[in-house]
């Protein structure tokens, strides 16, 4: 019951991070986005979820995570109930921005409550590969139940449905979850302020590099600003008394991998998901539900997979997995980068988008692993937030990123630039892939065939 409670809770967090990219063209028409106000969509809940990951893992440690949970659960809900009842841009970004607030402590004590239920071993790597199964799963499914009640009712009831999922959680939470210890200590706000800051500042830079050009000063002030503030950042949490991140946890190569490769990893899917649903509602003149049905074939591989991996986590290692896994979605992307105002679907979208599901199947268990084992118990909830905080910012900058290439080839809306702006920016997911594998190679492998060799 606990990973149940823990697994469908984490699912709505992830669900409203896709389940809204079928809904894009109707939100673009609705309320007059342009192509990088619609970015902003998506980037004002990754980046306000990614930046106050930290501070929400650090504030389970100190009030309990089970008296967290409860709390993200009745904001996450409240802010879905604004996201769809939105009038005007600034107010569906700034209620995206709220939804970031409840994720951002929901996400961390979920995964805390886990590694805190289940022992390091099979039965923590059983627990983990659902709950990455639930992430790989909750992407996908989001396409499709956003592209259905976008066209059976309209993009906001999608957002509706947290609500009375998020009440029963609540129900479930207070009678199963078990409260975890407090700890006694303070918050890092320094911390906190110039992680969000400085990624926030980044994001922006990028963004508006694509409308305003490289040199422009409102491009490189805020980049300035915002690698001045990662910097400090750094600093200062090298002197905190207790800072939000321990700089002891990336003394693992492995963890230090892991984290590098879930942000390329992470940043390269989003880039998927946000413009390969585009691409097939404009350029097929798909409605929102076959867009969002177009994303079976992924879908149903990596379910398959995902539930096979505790079993070829036992057969052939973590290591192994992982980068089987990780090749496989770099090989999908760099297959379906090559789309096209003439792309047929089954040959040059499902088939590929098979590849991809095979290795989100087998990536995200053993990423997610690798990004936690070996942390104290102490540092559990600064562990289990570094791990989403790094699969949030690096998905809000690689987007960033990849809007900014895509704008560099076509700005119209028409099938023909839409179809240009898509190849371009798989092309980059698929850069942002293959580095994600040399990640795994030199970082995470090594590492664990150190462990071993010293074992023996």
């Amino acid at each position: 019951m606990i990973l149940t409670i823990i697994c469908v809770s984490y699912f709505m967090v992830i669900l409203d991070n896709s389940i809204v990219f079928t809904g894009l063209p109707q939100i673009r028409s609705d309320m007059g986005f342009s192509e990088t106000g619609l970015s902003w969509i998506t980037n004002a809940y990754v980046l306000v979820f990614g930046g106050l990951l930290l501070l929400g893992a650090r504030a389970g440690d100190l009030f309990g995570h089970r008296r967290l949970f409860l709390s993200s659960l009745v904001v996450f809900s409240l802010s879905s109930l604004l996201v769809g009842a939105a009038q005007s841009q600034w107010w569906l970004i700034g209620a995206r921005a709220l939804q970031g607030v409840g994720a951002a402590v929901l996400a961390p004590s979920a995964l805390s409550l886990l590694t805190r239920s289940f022992p390091e071993g099979r039965a923590r790597d059983r627990a983990m590969a659902a709950y990455s199964a639930v992430a790989g799963l909750g992407a996908s499914l989001g396409l499709v139940v956003g592209g259905l009640v976008a066209d059976l009712v309209s993009w906001r009831a999608g957002f509706f449905l947290n609500v009375p999922v998020g009440i029963v959680m609540m129900v479930l939470a207070v009678r199963f979850l078990p409260e975890t210890d407090r700890r006694r200590g303070r918050f890092d706000i320094p911390g906190a302020l110039l992680a969000t800051l400085g990624s926030t500042a980044l994001v922006l830079g990028i963004v508006d590099a694509s409308d305003l050009g490289p040199a422009a000063p409102a491009t490189l002030v805020p980049l300035v600003a915002g690698a001045g503030m990662l910097c400090l950042f750094v600093r200062v949490e090298r002197r905190a008394a207790q800072p939000i991140v321990p700089l002891r946890l990336f003394a693992s190569r492995e963890r230090s991998g892991a984290y590098l490769t879930r942000m390329l990893y992470m940043g390269a899917m989003m880039g998927f998901f946000f413009f390969t649903a585009q691409f097939v509602q404009s350029v097929y003149h798909w409605t929102p539900l076959q867009a969002g049905l177009s994303f079976l074939p992924m879908t149903l591989v990596n379910f398959v997979l995902a539930v096979q991996v505790p079993r070829l986590l036992e057969r052939a290692g973590r290591q192994r997995v992982l980068l089987t896994g990780v090749v496989l979605t770099a090989a999908g992307l760099a297959w379906l980068s090559r789309l096209g105002l003439h792309t047929p679907y089954v040959t040059g979208v499902a088939l590929p988008m098979a590849l991809i599901g095979a290795g989100q199947g087998l990536a995200l268990a053993p990423m997610t692993s690798s990004g936690v084992d070996g942390v104290a118990p102490a540092d559990a909830g600064a562990g289990s937030g570094l791990v989403n905080t790094v699969h949030q910012i690096g998905s809000a900058l690689s987007l960033s990123i990849l809007t900014a290439v895509a704008a560099t080839v076509s700005t119209g809306h028409d099938a023909a630039g839409i179809a240009a702006r898509s190849g371009a920016a798989l092309t980059g997911s698929a850069v942002l892939l293959s580095l994600a594998v040399l990640a795994v190679v030199t970082l995470v492998v090594p590492s664990r065939a150190t462990r071993t060799e010293r074992s023996l």
